[in-house]
């Protein structure tokens, strides 16, 4: 009976054994290999997703520092489903963040050829484009308060070549998780002219602009109020720059994002209900490889 026992306990423990060896997952590694980012801040972190069979499989959290080294690059994946992956996402993630699912926010992404993946921006899985068609045009006028007052101190991102407005920013249409939000730089502080999804139409607001008078039908702002620290409202914005960057949505940070496709330097003798071009800006798009 003893000997009988101790057979038994033997045959379970080898059982045991043996179960938990095939249960054991075997990992290989992701390695990334990624320029341009920037750090997001305490409440936001990037998160790398393989795409398997159609579905979303995370493959870690990282952070990025001041001067745009990653925080990790090289991440433990189960062997198995990265053998089998597709594609490559990097999202833009809440911290803390509740939801296991990748966010919208797509930064790039790439397919595998082989163990590597080519990421970029103008993948489908991320923004869709590389923004080479953007083109864009403003104005220095102040609309909101009537004519002829202050009109050096607003920008509106429209074209009065025709001698009438005209839409004045030539854009790609943004996925999901994403907007467009125009900026002017003033004595070296950026500030905000609103966030829009469409180049046709007012931006989502006017936080500076006078309530005397609407605005004309596209983005743009006049900075005649509720000036931010450090700035006198009614200015003269000549000599600055206007600038239309991406933003994640929800946004990391209240100060430009990373993706600027288009920046002017505003004449330091701009005149006023003058047209003038904006230049593309794509030389640090974010880019890089994810290797298996």
């Amino acid at each position: 009976m003893k000997k009988l026992k101790i057979i038994t306990a033997l045959f379970l423990f080898s059982a045991i054994f043996i179960g938990c060896k095939k249960n054991k997952m075997t990992t290989s590694k992701l390695n990334l290999n990624i320029t341009g980012l920037q750090d997001l801040g305490a409440n936001y972190k990037y998160e790398g997703w393989i795409i398997v069979n159609g579905g979303p499989v995370s493959t870690g959290t990282f952070t990025v520092d001041g001067s745009g080294n990653l925080s990790k690059t090289s991440f433990d994946v189960d062997a198995d489903q990265l053998s089998m992956a597709s594609d490559f996402v990097l999202t833009i993630e809440p911290f803390p963040d509740v939801d296991p699912s990748p966010s919208s926010t797509h930064i790039v992404a790439g397919s595998f050829s082989g163990n590597t993946a080519a990421v970029s921006i103008a993948d489908s899985k991320a923004l869709g484009t590389n923004f080479a068609s953007a083109t864009g045009k403003y104005i220095l006028a102040t609309p909101t308060n009537g004519s002829g007052t202050n009109e050096k101190s607003g920008i509106w991102f429209l074209d009065l070549g025709s001698g009438s407005p005209m839409q004045g920013l030539q854009l790609p249409v943004l996925p999901s998780g994403w907007m467009y939000e125009g900026w002017t730089v003033i004595g070296g502080q950026p500030v905000t002219s609103g966030r829009f999804t469409s180049a046709m139409g007012a931006d989502l607001s006017a936080p500076f602009s006078s309530t005397m008078n609407p605005g004309p039908p596209f983005p743009g702002e006049d900075y005649l109020q509720n000036a931010p620290s450090g700035l006198t409202f009614p200015t003269d914005i000549s000599g600055g720059v206007a600038v239309i960057s991406v933003e994640p949505e929800p946004d990391n940070s209240p100060m430009p994002f990373l993706l600027k496709p288009l920046v002017g330097m505003i004449p330091a003798g701009a005149m006023d209900h003058t047209t003038y071009n904006m230049s593309l800006n794509l030389s640090t798009l974010p880019s890089g490889t994810a290797s298996r």
